[in-house]
């Protein structure tokens, strides 16, 4: 983080710029948007801000939003729309847009979304305090636009206010790859790894208010470099051994970059190292999986697949898929259909393609027509729930170690996550929040299971 250069009255009326003020911030997209508007709350009660519930009862609304699909961008649109009856009711109410459509369409919105006080990109996260500061203070006539500059090295301490059992653990920062489909690259910037001993420090941290399992956290998770010449592989062996933390998770991984050192790393540690794996194959098919720029084909995916299951016991895979990528015949789709069902993905996360400004693909001539990628959704949908079903049948009567999370909607319940991240939903006192203890399966279901407490 930079240092300040602002003199100590300033800094004073920046501190206080949120007394008796209540922030509200609107969060969707990835798990980063999630752990960034943590560290946003963090940086707002830092200036005495109170976080609140409800807009309405908010002097400053903050919308993170997302532009890797199109619907979140539409989204924050319709959001301002909202905010605007606040705004006209209470004409001291500051609107900023931040996270991704923020870098991205920061000019259009500051054109022609009057409503809004500040934008800010996904870079500027650091500066909110000033930003908002100056939104509060300056002249009224003035519209706050942050620099939007990608900085390295990425030195962010994980912030977290309220991290509970399960919190993530920012590792990387931006992505390389340039996937034909994507706007990361683009909103987030060139990929960055955080300082390996600062990750360490965090999770120590983190352990000492009481987080029993951390995700770690980026675009692509298993190409993190630290500064000494050590991936990621080497990265999990040292939370495992070097921290105290009970359990370890990761996400995204691309294939590209899964071997077999970092399949190893994970046996080697299983007691730690979660056997659950999401590894997006986004396409069943090489010639599309060559459009999208993915860096590698259809076989060689399979194989990194086989090699998994057999180092990893008792492995459960999760993936991504996009369906009706530019070009894509029905024979093609049907290639990611039989991926699903030849892989036994439990849990599949799939999308219509859509176009993304300043992405290679959008500029294809080849798009495919919006109601045959509807057609498509649903047919891949329904033939993975039939497989699903069954697949998680073989859980059923198994005992599993759950990780109680927190108090189940339902009273005298609880719910937690297996090591293969089911979520198990059963009978037990609040007490066992934070403790991991033994369930046996009585029903399991493609999203959730329900178990007995076994005492």
């Amino acid at each position: 983080m930079e240092q300040s250069t602002q003199n100590p009255e300033s800094a004073q009326q920046n501190q206080d710029i949120g007394q008796g003020r209540g922030v509200y911030i609107s969060t969707y997209g990835c798990q980063m948007n999630v752990n960034d508007t943590e560290r946003m709350y963090s940086l707002l009660e830092m200036q005495n801000f109170t976080p609140v519930d409800k807009p309405e009862d908010a002097s400053l609304i903050i919308i993170n939003s997302c532009s890797v699909r199109e619907k979140p961008v539409h989204k924050v649109y319709s959001e301002v729309g909202t905010f605007r009856k606040m705004k006209e009711k209470n004409p001291g109410l500051k609107i900023g847009v931040g996270g991704c459509v923020g870098q991205q369409e920061k000019e259009n919105l500051i054109k022609n979304q009057p409503m809004i006080d500040f934008v800010f990109g996904t870079d500027q996260i650091d500066s909110l305090p000033n930003l908002v500061a100056e939104t509060f203070t300056g002249p009224k006539e003035r519209r706050v636009n942050a620099k939007f500059e990608h900085r390295a090295p990425y030195h962010i301490e994980t912030m977290v206010r309220n991290p509970g059992v399960a919190t993530f653990v920012n590792i990387t920062k931006g992505c390389d790859n340039f996937c034909t489909f994507c706007v990361v690259p683009y909103t987030r910037g060139r990929e960055k790894s955080r300082p390996l001993q600062h990750i360490l420090t965090d999770i120590q941290h983190l352990v000492k208010r009481g987080v029993k399992e951390v995700t770690l956290l980026g675009q692509n998770v298993n190409s993190y470099k630290a500064e000494e010449g050590l991936d990621f592989a080497d990265l999990l062996a040292k939370v495992a051994r070097e921290t105290d933390i009970e359990r370890i998770r990761y996400t995204t991984s691309h294939p590209k970059d899964f071997n077999q050192k970092l399949a190893d790393t994970m046996a080697a540690h299983q007691d730690k190292i979660m056997e659950y794996i999401h590894l997006p194959f986004q396409s069943g098919n090489s010639r599309i999986l060559d459009r999208m720029n993915r860096n590698y084909t259809r076989e060689h995916y399979l194989e990194k697949i086989e090699m998994l299951k057999k180092t990893i016991p008792n492995l459960v895979l999760s993936t991504d898929i996009i369906v009706g990528f530019p070009g894509e015949t029905e024979e093609e789709f049907m290639d990611t259909v039989t991926m699903v069902e030849q892989v036994g993905f439990e849990t599949i996360f799939a999308f219509k393609y859509s176009p993304r400004p300043f992405t290679k693909a959008a500029k294809f001539e080849d798009q495919v027509q919006e109601e045959v990628k509807t057609e498509r959704l649903n047919r891949l949908f329904d033939a993975h729930d039939k497989m699903a079903f069954e697949l998680v049948k073989r859980y059923e009567g198994q005992t599993m170690k759950v990780l109680v999370e927190q108090a189940d909607r339902e009273v005298g319940k609880v719910q937690g996550r297996s090591t293969g991240n089911k979520l198990v939903h059963f009978l037990g006192s609040q007490d066992l929040i934070g403790k991991t203890v033994d369930v046996k399966i009585t029903k399991a279901f493609p999203a959730v299971f329900r178990g007995e407490l076994i005492q």
